[in-house]
């Protein structure tokens, strides 16, 4: 073996050695009366300890309901609110419709009432008409008697909203006319046209309420020869 192998071993060795008064390394010595690490001190307060999870899921359930049972109850005061209201509309509803078609009656009536009531005065001409001594009034007297009537009769019906419907040179209408004949017409412009009034027709705030019976002016090309 290499002698000098040996010797720095040797002196490796010696340095390793602690020299005597010198600290050496290592885990320190604790002082005798210190507390060992790892054991707490009594003065300070400890942390507080956690609850446990159970209780903590209890307590959220609970909350949980509370809060349900709670919107549960307000629900059902809305709920109740809105079929009360629902129940006085109802009720409203049904009082307005009945005041409503009585207010209609009503009205009703007092028009009939107004067109009588225009009317009776034309009535009375009737009467006047129909007491005059056939002895001594003539027949032209009696028939313009009876034309004033008329007129007067007819005067209070238009004022009521009574319109006559028909008119001779007009062109024909069904919607407004009934056809029960013809006859020729004199020119091609005549052609279905209202030749004649049988019957005359009656329309009352615009809804017709008789149409008018006329006979129908036919053009036939031949010098106004049309069907009979």
């Amino acid at each position: 073996m290499n002698p000098r192998k040996r010797k720095s071993k040797r002196k490796g060795r010696a340095e390793a050695a602690p020299v005597a008064g010198q600290e050496t390394e290592g885990p320190p010595q604790e002082a005798p009366g210190e507390e060992v690490s790892g054991v707490a001190d009594p003065g300070i307060d400890a942390p507080p300890v956690a609850e446990p999870l159970a209780d903590q899921t209890a307590d959220v359930e609970e909350a949980a309901v509370a809060g349900s049972e709670e919107v549960a109850r307000q629900l059902e005061a809305r709920l109740d609110e809105i079929q009360d209201r629902h129940l006085r509309m109802v009720a409203e509803y049904d009082n307005f419709r009945k005041r409503t078609a009585k207010e209609r009656s009503e009205m009703w009536q007092r028009a009939q009432a107004d067109v009588v009531s225009n009317i009776l005065d034309a009535l009375d001409d009737f009467g006047r008409v129909l007491d005059v001594d056939p002895e001594t009034a003539s027949a032209g007297d009696v028939i313009k008697g009876v034309e004033l009537v008329e007129r007067k009769l007819l005067r209070e019906l238009e004022t009521a909203g009574l319109e006559r419907v028909g008119q001779v040179g007009e062109a024909f209408d069904p919607n407004h006319h009934e056809a029960v004949g013809s006859l020729p017409a004199e020119s091609e412009e005549q052609d279905h046209t209202v030749g004649r009034i049988l019957q005359i027709g009656y329309r009352f705030g615009g809804t017709l309420i008789r149409p008018a019976r006329v006979q129908v002016a036919m053009w036939s090309g031949d010098g106004g020869q049309g069907p009979a």
